[in-house]
């Protein structure tokens, strides 16, 4: 599977063709996709160490958890689990746990209509062994590795609005990105 690097969370692929990442890179890669491709499991859960540094709040405040299980086929390819103010998304598609997208364009179309365009992103990718529950979940063969995606996904005026951490198993994806040269 190609992972379109920042391409992927181009405005015109969810805000005008309503597509959301996942459905990007399965049509980068010539692959058909449906609203069924992704499970999830919405609940209000306490902030852990990593999720309470990223939005600047106290260990164990509530925060949202969007966790997501991607299938093309009966396979499963990666989960993304995404974490939100309560502020920001409550009684919005996000907090939703109708299998699928939160609607036409995905999560970020849903920030955008509460206010909070996503403007900018930081991702880090980096490889690591499987717990035990996530070769499972992930159903990989013994010894192979999974990558991990940490996003964080920021407004205009540096606002952050998603932490999210992915979990992918290694040898079913590519990361490809294509991006402006900084001064």
């Amino acid at each position: 599977m190609k992972r379109l690097g920042v391409e992927r969370y181009a405005k015109s692929k969810w805000k005008f063709s309503g597509l959301v990442a996942f459905a990007a890179d399965r049509e980068a890669s010539g692959r058909k996709w449906s609203l069924t491709d992704q499970t999830q499991k919405v609940r209000m859960v306490e902030a852990d160490p990593e999720v309470a540094e990223a939005f600047g709040l106290q260990e164990g405040a509530p925060v949202y958890e969007r966790a997501r299980l991607v299938k093309e086929g009966d396979s499963p390819t990666h989960t993304l689990t995404s974490y939100y103010r309560p502020e920001d998304v409550e009684g919005t598609p996000l907090v939703d746990p109708t299998p699928g997208p939160a609607g036409r364009g995905g999560g970020f179309a849903v920030l955008t209509l509460q206010g909070l365009e996503p403007h900018s992103m930081a991702e880090t990718v980096y490889a690591r062994m499987p717990t035990p529950d996530e070769a499972e979940l992930l159903e990989l063969p013994s010894g192979e590795p999974v990558m991990i995606l940490q996003r964080r996904t920021f407004t205009r005026d540096g606002q952050l609005v998603e932490f999210a951490r992915g979990v992918h198993a290694a040898s079913r994806f590519a990361w490809s990105y294509t991006f402006e040269i900084p001064d």
